[in-house]
């Protein structure tokens, strides 16, 4: 019980760690640039630049309880209670942040710099939510309806919705901005894809040894992981050895591969990358 409730909270840290870095990269670099990269936060900008009266955080909030009252209606899905949670948390942090440091310009006049930040800070943070299985909600529900209605892929429809945001935002701002906007839009995808990748990777080790038998105790009982024991033999030697195949995380792989050395400096260790392991001791399953 005190375990699921410490994980609870962890995830809970995670997801607004994550979404104060998207507010901060939508409040100091994409607000005041004119960046509509998609989602909420570029339909907001879009939206303000003819309702000025009304700051881009209420805006957020606006659309985001729009689209969720348009999702049950035109799709019916469940929303899951962090999705909810995270569209109003980032529309809030947003909006305190404009009652807090209110900016009338942007920080360093550097369009390109500010555009890189635009795209890092929210891609960033983004991995993180989207790593604890949430969401920002926003264009992901057009997706969902223009994927019902029109029969179109998901992620195509996605990236459908938020391409007409970018458009939008060169009509409205000029050519310069919209191809910022749609520049900040393939960005985004690009650094989303590599963070969750980095924050998701383990090592598969494959191991020949004369030890074999010492390094599956030192997996079992020391790393607490399992490993598959399969025999194999050598094209040159031709004598029979047991492979061993394990998949750690970083820090064990190193502590695994000091270990090996050590008892046995000729063990053959191949070490490589595994972006997405799913099953005990790493991720669920989602199907």
């Amino acid at each position: 019980m005190e375990k699921n409730i410490l994980k609870k909270v962890k995830e809970f840290l995670l997801i607004n760690a994550g979404l104060l870095l998207v507010a901060l990269g939508i409040f100091f670099f994409k607000i005041p640039n004119n960046f509509a990269t998609g989602g909420v936060s570029g339909l907001a900008i879009i939206i303000g630049h003819f309702f000025k009266q009304i700051s881009v955080g209420p805006l957020m909030l606006i659309i985001n309880i729009v689209l969720l009252i348009v999702g049950f209606i035109f799709v019916g899905f469940n929303f899951t209670s962090k999705t909810v949670y995270s569209s109003f948390a980032l529309s809030g942090m947003v909006w305190l942040l404009e009652k807090i440091y209110p900016m009338t310009q942007s920080l360093t006049g550097d369009t390109f710099l500010e555009l890189i930040f635009a795209i890092i800070l929210p891609g960033i943070g983004s991995a993180i939510v989207f790593n604890q299985n949430a969401s920002t909600g926003g264009t992901d529900i057009i997706a969902k309806i223009l994927n019902k209605y029109m029969h179109i892929n998901i992620g195509k429809t996605l990236l459908m919705a938020d391409f007409l945001i970018t458009l939008a935002a060169g009509v409205i701002f000029g050519i310069r901005i919209g191809m910022y906007s749609v520049l900040g839009l393939f960005m985004k995808g690009f650094v989303i894809d590599v963070v969750i990748e980095s924050m998701n990777i383990s090592k598969q080790i494959v191991i020949i040894s004369k030890n074999s038998e010492e390094i599956k105790n030192y997996i079992v009982n020391k790393l607490h992981r399992g490993a598959t024991i399969h025999s194999a033999r050598g094209a040159f030697t031709d004598d029979e050895k047991e492979v061993i195949t394990t998949i750690v995380n970083r820090r064990q792989a190193i502590a695994l591969r000091i270990f090996i050395k050590d008892i046995d400096k000729k063990a053959f260790i191949s070490i490589t990358n595994a972006s997405e392991i799913i099953g005990k001791g790493f991720r669920a399953s989602d199907i």
